[in-house]
């Protein structure tokens, strides 16, 4: 059974798309940057920006029936070289004991933006 999760962005209905999708043992979740949710701001710190994205994950992930032990397969991206370490070391914080399968790709413009693969099996 398809399950689509909403974070309630407008901009999911407006483009057509879903902050998560669940599909039997499986939960895809979208492209999550670090715009927090409640007030529109993005930090100023890839760090910052990271812990909101996983944080939104983290809460997609819940609605789905999923957590982030689930998480299977990550992929990140960041602007600048620079950013690695310290978005890397919030992925440590959140995943180090979980070690999902996880590409880094730097990219010319983008906020942080991470999506998760989890499967609950």
């Amino acid at each position: 059974m398809r399950r689509l999760i909403s974070s309630g962005n407008p901009l999911e209905a407006a483009v057509g798309y879903s902050r998560a999708v669940v599909q039997g043992d499986w939960c895809f979740v979208a492209g999550t940057t670090g715009r927090d949710p409640a007030t529109g701001v993005v930090p100023g710190d890839a760090a910052a920006q990271a812990r909101v994205a996983l944080g939104i994950i983290g809460r997609a992930l819940d609605d789905g029936g999923f957590g982030l032990g689930d998480v299977v397969r990550l992929t990140v991206y960041v602007t600048d070289v620079a950013f690695v370490d310290a978005v890397g070391a919030v992925l440590g914080e959140s995943f180090g004991a979980i070690r999902p399968a996880a590409t880094m790709v730097v990219v010319a413009a983008l906020w942080v933006e991470i999506e998760a693969t989890a499967y609950r099996g």
